[in-house]
């Protein structure tokens, strides 16, 4: 089964993962290659006086950048990401939805991703309510590549930390990142069913959220058609939960989602019949309702 839904139905395309580079058996290009494909609403007046509820009465939700990186340097060894654009423009569309201003980039060098970061947190935001980042790309443990090299990720969020990003103090600030965070593969296993203060001091590391699409140590799937695992759940919890449930909520949804409908369907011998669980990284001091 290529990633299949509750309803039953099969993906087209076949499964690939956001690996390193070619090696052999474990390779980026996995299975069938050649499919590919506002203002801030004060629905949740409580937020106002909910010490444990992030602030939305702000001129609009915020920004979110989507950084899109297909296509890699031959230095780097690395196949093209086929699927990769159905994912931004799911990205796109969900993201504009909720409410966020759209920064769209693609296939950036190390350098050029650094620059844009940079360049986006030295901007104004005293009129937002939160900042969202959609990173789509290869990776390992700890690192996300540009089309030239891999940056380390810590790199990559700094720029939007307390002490070097003042508009976003105190706000959500949300990575969601579909890469590979190694080179292990899940086989799966069977079971039976079953109000802020302008005095207060707080962490730089505060108000993060990171959203990985595979837990530390192993591959992301992507299906060369439909787009990644990871992305096609969080886009469409994000979508049908909007205003309604927490943050946090919406992303046990989007894990229940790729754990138990998705599973790889592959013609390199090893890489079918595999599963995969994203890995929610939370420093969210409050609760965060997108508006409805």
């Amino acid at each position: 089964m290529a990633g299949v839904h509750g309803s039953g139905g099969k993906q087209s395309g076949g499964d690939t993962v956001d690996a390193l580079k070619w090696s052999g058996k474990r390779s980026d290009a996995v299975g069938n290659t050649t499919g590919e494909m506002q203002s801030v609403s004060s629905n949740n007046k409580a937020a106002g006086s909910d010490p444990y509820r992030y602030k939305m009465d702000y001129p609009c939700l915020g920004k979110c950048v989507i950084i899109n990186n297909k296509n890699f340097h031959s230095s780097t060894g690395m196949t093209a990401r086929n699927g990769t654009d159905v994912d931004a423009a799911f990205a796109i569309k969900t993201f504009t939805d909720l409410g966020y201003k759209i920064k769209v980039e693609n296939d950036l060098t190390v350098e050029k991703i650094n620059q844009l970061l940079s360049s986006v947190s030295e901007e104004d935001h005293s009129g937002s309510a939160s900042f969202a980042c959609v990173l789509l790309s290869h990776g390992d443990e700890g690192v996300i590549y540009g089309t030239d090299g891999c940056e380390k990720f810590e790199n990559l969020t700094k720029y939007f930390k307390g002490d070097r990003c003042r508009s976003l103090v105190g706000k959500p600030k949300l990575f969601f990142i579909q890469a590979c965070r190694g080179s292990d593969l899940d086989g799966g296993i069977e079971t039976d069913s079953v109000e802020e203060q302008t005095s207060e001091r707080i962490p730089v590391e505060a108000d993060f959220l990171y959203a990985y699409s595979t837990a530390p140590g192993y591959y992301s799937w992507r299906n060369t058609y439909n787009g990644s695992w990871f992305i096609q759940a969080l886009c469409e919890m994000l979508q049908r939960h909007k205003g309604e449930l927490e943050l946090m909520q919406i992303m046990t949804r989007v894990n229940h989602k790729v754990a138990l409908d998705f599973e790889s369907s592959s013609n390199l011998p090893g890489f079918s019949g595999k599963k995969q669980i994203p890995c929610i990284v939370s420093m969210l001091t409050k609760d965060f309702y997108f508006p409805k």
